[in-house]
């Protein structure tokens, strides 16, 4: 039993990036490499504007809620959260406390970890602005305010996580799920998702239920890859067992702390108390507003099925492996484009395997979606029916699926033109395999029917004939029938 446990737990910031314009302005929502190329007086602060909520914003905050089996609020409002930064051109940042609900509270996440089911509490998810970014340099530093404004989905979860690997399964998780509900891309690289992680380690033998047996709560903030999650909970976790082991652990303030990618470790960056005073008050120019229940069932009904759901579908109801159906879910048009071909009446097993296999392989080299991929559910059917009912092999089968991607033709005008249909036919194929007996008699005097390898010899030269047109199975069967006959 190990000495001690750990308790996490993540506040993930998520951009909500599929609206059209920001949340509480006119300015685009989109992602530009040119400075302060989407911003609107809203996002400056100049005097007199005034803010309007975006309700696509405030409808996909709350599908999210509602995918985290949250509990949704009567009324919306915003409020006024107060602290001077350079990137927050207003002084304050419009957000929503916990207090009445904001877009959502009390719910729970389950998710896999390394093969594990694990479940995580929600205590809250709120709407809120994101902030401008700064990019320093050695003696000046630049605002770009095209980020200012942008909705951001804030997720606060209890210190239900045990682990890096943990966190890092359920922050794969939560991207997933935001991918599927079309909100965000998700898309770290891009700053639209981060994550602000809070360590502490306790003795395991003390009731972990009870908060007052937990250990002083680092906050380390604007952690901005998964990578660099599981890194400084891994580091965190081992800087904070040696102050246990060296008796120093119970003088360690509370602190907020930053992960430094150079050095590998996190960095002091200041002390924090519960409860900061951000002075917290309505935002006097957005009127709360009252959430119908016919528009949150509306919302409800436009839930789709997610991954985690999916996954457990195509294992039980199809038979795939763990790792197949994994690999499905992983993106949402994949899954989709999977579905779409079995419901035409395809085998799931030969539809993953051909999703999985060939399909992606061709999809990451030419790095396109699947949504643009030219063999569309209804020609990897016919493709596979080409194979199914035999009028082509499993080898031309990846030849077909080759040249139709070439060409751009459907897989039976490939197979029409390169005149690739098998040759099934008994009599037909009877005929050429004495043609390869009569041509090969020191091959047909070795033949031992105890150890019929050579029989693949004749195969090969069955094929060459036939140019592969030939059934493989059915020209197996007719040659060792006549081999065997020979050698009596």
């Amino acid at each position: 039993m190990e000495k001690y446990k750990v308790k996490i737990g993540l506040e993930m910031h998520c951009e909500i990036s599929k609206t059209k314009t920001k949340v509480f302005s006119s300015a685009k929502n989109e992602y530009s490499e040119i400075p302060n190329s989407n911003i609107r007086p809203v996002d400056m602060a100049f005097p007199g504007i005034l803010p309007v909520v975006n309700k696509e914003a405030v409808r996909m905050a709350l599908m999210t809620s509602m995918a985290l089996n949250c509990k949704q609020p009567e009324y919306m409002y915003f409020e006024r959260k107060n602290y001077y930064y350079p990137d927050l051109p207003k002084g304050f940042q419009l957000t929503q406390e916990t207090k009445p609900i904001p877009v959502g509270i009390y719910g729970k996440v389950t998710f896999e970890c390394n093969g594990e089911e694990k479940e995580v509490r929600i205590n809250n998810l709120h709407l809120e602005e994101d902030a401008a970014s700064l990019d320093h340099y050695d003696d000046f530093s630049t605002i770009d305010y095209n980020r200012a404004g942008v909705p951001l989905l804030e997720l606060v979860t209890e210190p239900d996580i045990e682990s890096a690997d943990e966190a890092v399964a359920f922050l794969e998780h939560m991207r997933s799920v935001y991918q599927y509900l079309d909100i965000s891309e998700a898309d770290s690289k891009l700053g639209q998702v981060r994550c602000d992680v809070n360590v502490s380690i306790m003795d395991s033998s003390l009731d972990d239920t009870d908060p007052q047996n937990w250990g002083t709560k680092i906050e380390i903030k604007n952690v901005n890859s998964f990578g660099g999650v599981r890194d400084a909970i891994n580091y965190e976790i081992k800087r904070q067992t040696k102050l246990k082991q060296n008796g120093q652990y119970d003088e360690m303030e509370q602190q907020t702390r930053r992960w430094d990618e150079e050095s590998g470790t996190t960095i002091y960056m200041r002390s924090k108390v519960d409860a900061i005073d951000y002075k917290y008050f309505v935002e006097p120019n957005i009127p709360k507003f009252k959430i119908s229940q016919e528009w949150l069932e509306e919302i409800k009904k436009s839930i789709p099925r997610l991954a985690y759901d999916r996954k457990k579908e195509y294992m039980e109801k199809y038979g795939l492996s763990d790792y197949d159906a994994s690999i499905l879910v992983k993106q949402k048009d994949n899954a989709d484009y999977f579905e779409e071909t079995i419901n035409l009446g395809c085998d799931a097993k030969q539809v993953a395997n051909w999703t999985n296999g060939m399909i992606l392989s061709y999809l990451n080299s030419e790095e396109i979606s699947i949504k643009d991929f030219f063999l569309t559910p209804k020609l990897l059917k016919e493709l596979i029916d080409l194979i199914t009912s035999k009028t082509i092999s499993s080898k031309q089968g990846k030849e077909v699926f080759a040249k139709t991607l070439e060409k751009k033709k459907t897989p039976k005008e490939i197979v029409k033109e390169e005149g690739m249909m098998q040759i099934t036919d008994t009599n037909e194929i009877e005929s050429i395999i004495d043609e390869v007996i009569k041509e090969n008699p020191e091959q047909v005097s070795s033949y031992d029917p105890e150890r019929p390898k050579i029989l693949d010899y004749f195969i090969g030269q069955i094929m060459k004939k036939t140019r592969g047109k030939a059934n493989p199975a059915t020209a197996s069967k007719i040659m060792k029938e006549k081999l065997d006959k020979l050698k009596q």
